[in-house]
C-alpha cells in the first residue's frame, strides 16, 4: 500500500511538474518574442523609412519573423497573452499604444527544426521537441508611429516529457526508501500478530505455553498483554476448579463408601440388593462426572503417536470379533494419548454396544487425521445427532448401565477431542448404522 501511494503520488507529482515546464517553457519564449517586438517597434519608429527592411531583415530568425504592413494580423487579444502584452507596453513605455497579441494551438503534424538554428542552439531544440509536441503560435501587432502595424509572427512547440535518469534517480531511492520502511513496518505487525495466533491456538487446544513476549507496535502490544492476562486468568480458573473438584471427590466418595459397607453388613434381602445397586449406581455416576467436570484432556503432556497403531490397539482390546480397522498407513498427530484413547474408546464402545459390530477407518485428509467409526445399528433421529453429545442425554429408555451407562461417554469423549484441536460428528449412514467422524489436527 505505502509502495503503491507512493507511486500515484509521485505519478501525479510528475505530471504536475511537467505541466508547470510547460508553462514555463512557453512563458519564456513568448516574453523572449515580445521584448524583441517591442524593440524593433522602438527601432522602426525612429528610423528611415529606408531602413526598415534592413532592420525587419536584421530582426528576422528562424523561429520569428517581421513585417510591417498596413493591417494587423492579430484579430484580437487572447486570453494566454495578458503578460506578453503587459510585457510589451512596458518596453514601450506608451500604454495608450494599440498593440494586439493572439496565441493559439496548432494541429500540425511534426514540425522539422529550420536549418537556421545555430548549432549550439539545436540540441537543445532536438531535447525539447522529443516525442509528441503541440506547435504553439503566437501573433503580435504595434501600430507604428506612421500607421502602419509591425506584424510578428512566432511558433514554438511545447516540450515533450523528458525522463533523464538524473530525475529518475531520486525516484527509485525513494522507492526502496519506502520499501525498506514498509517491510520493516510490516515485520514488525506480522511476526507478533503471528505469535499471538499461535499461542492462541495453543490455549484453545490446552497446550502449555509460555506467556508471548511483548513486541511490536503499541496496539498490538496491547493485544498481546491483554493475551496473556486472559491466559493467566484462564488458568488459575481451571487450577480452581481442579482443587475444587479434588476434594468434592473426596467429600462424596467417602459417604459413599461408609453407606456401601453398611449395606454390606445388612442381611440380603430384595431391599438391600436394591440400595447396594443404587449406592453402585449414584458412585459411578459420581466418577463419571467427576472425571467429566475435571478436564482429563489438560491434565496430560502430549506427545507424537501413530495413531494407526493407537488404533490398533484398542480394537485389540475390545476384540477383532466385534471391531474391524481397516488397513492404514502410520499417521503420526501430537496428542495426549491416554485421553484421546478414552475418547476414542467411548466412541467405539457406543458403537459396538447399540450396532453389535463396528468398523474403523483411519484417514488423511489436508492437515488433519480424520478416524471414521461405523456401526450396524439403527442409527438416531436427524433432530438427535447433536443432542447425544450432552451430559446426561439417553436415548436408551432403561436406567441400566449395562444397556446405556449413564450418559455421559459422548460427552467425555467431546470435551477430550475438542481440547486437541479437532471436532466429531454423527451422521446415518446411507442405508443402515451409524458413523462417528473424528477429526484431529495433525500438528
Amino acid at each position: 500500500m505505502l509502495l503503491l501511494a507512493l507511486a500515484i503520488t509521485q505519478g501525479l507529482g510528475l505530471l504536475l511538474l511537467n505541466d508547470e515546464r510547460n508553462r514555463a517553457v512557453r512563458a519564456a519564449l513568448g516574453l523572449e518574442a515580445a521584448g524583441r517586438a517591442a524593440n524593433v517597434a522602438l527601432l522602426l519608429d525612429d528610423a528611415p523609412a529606408n531602413l526598415r527592411l534592413s532592420i525587419l531583415r536584421a530582426a528576422d530568425s528562424p523561429l520569428v519573423r517581421f513585417e510591417v504592413g498596413a493591417e494587423p494580423e492579430a484579430p484580437h487579444d487572447s486570453a494566454d497573452a495578458v503578460v506578453v502584452l503587459g510585457q510589451i507596453r512596458q518596453i514601450l513605455g506608451q500604454p495608450e499604444r494599440e498593440v494586439r497579441a493572439d496565441v493559439h494551438a496548432l494541429d500540425l503534424g511534426p514540425v522539422a527544426i529550420p536549418d537556421g538554428i545555430p548549432a549550439a542552439m539545436r540540441s537543445m531544440h532536438e531535447a525539447m521537441m522529443t516525442g509528441q509536441t503541440d506547435p504553439i503560435e503566437m501573433t503580435l501587432s504595434i501600430r507604428l508611429a506612421g500607421g502602419d502595424w509591425l506584424n510578428v509572427r512566432t511558433m514554438f512547440h511545447r516540450p515533450g516529457p523528458q525522463l533523464s535518469p538524473q530525475a529518475l534517480l531520486p525516484l527509485l531511492l525513494m522507492a526502496v526508501a519506502v520499501a525498506l520502511v514498509a517491510w520493516w513496518t510490516a515485520r514488525r505487525v506480522v511476526g507478533p500478530m503471528r505469535m499471538l495466533a499461535v499461542g492462541a491456538d495453543r490455549l484453545g487446544r490446552g497446550l502449555d505455553a509460555d506467556p508471548l513476549p511483548i513486541a511490536g507496535p503499541s496496539e498490538v502490544s496491547e493485544t498481546t498483554q491483554a493475551f496473556n492476562r486472559m491466559k493467566d486468568r484462564l488458568t488459575r480458573f481451571v487450577n480452581e476448579r481442579t482443587h475444587m473438584l479434588a476434594a468434592l471427590s473426596h467429600d462424596l466418595r467417602s459417604p459413599l463408601t461408609a453407606m456401601r459397607l453398611r449395606i454390606e453388613m445388612l442381611d440380603e434381602t430384595e431391599d438391600s440388593i436394591r440400595l447396594k445397586a443404587l449406592v453402585e449406581e449414584m458412585q459411578a455416576m459420581v466418577e463419571a462426572t467427576l472425571e467429566f467436570s475435571r478436564g482429563v484432556a489438560k491434565a496430560e503432556p502430549t506427545a507424537t503417536v501413530d495413531l494407526a497403531a493407537l488404533l490398533g490397539d484398542l480394537v485389540g482390546d475390545v476384540g477383532e470379533d466385534r471391531v474391524t480397522l481397516a488397513p492404514s498407513q502410520p499417521l503420526c498427530a501430537t496428542i495426549r494419548p491416554q485421553s484421546l484413547s478414552r475418547a476414542l474408546r467411548n466412541l467405539i464402545d457406543n458403537a459396538v454396544r447399540y450396532g453389535g459390530v463396528a468398523q474403523v477407518k483411519l484417514v488423511q485428509e489436508l492437515g488433519l487425521a480424520v478416524i471414521i467409526i461405523l456401526d450396524r445399528g439403527a442409527g438416531l433421529p436427524e433432530d438427535q445427532l447433536e443432542a447425544v453429545f450432552e451430559p446426561y442425554v439417553r436415548l436408551e429408555g432403561s436406567r441400566s448401565r449395562d444397556t446405556g451407562g449413564v450418559g455421559l461417554g459422548l460427552a467425555i469423549a467431546r470435551t477430550i477431542i475438542q481440547a486437541h484441536g479437532g471436532t466429531v460428528t454423527l451422521r446415518n449412514a446411507p442405508g443402515e448404522g451409524l458413523e462417528a467422524s473424528v477429526r484431529l489436527p495433525i500438528g
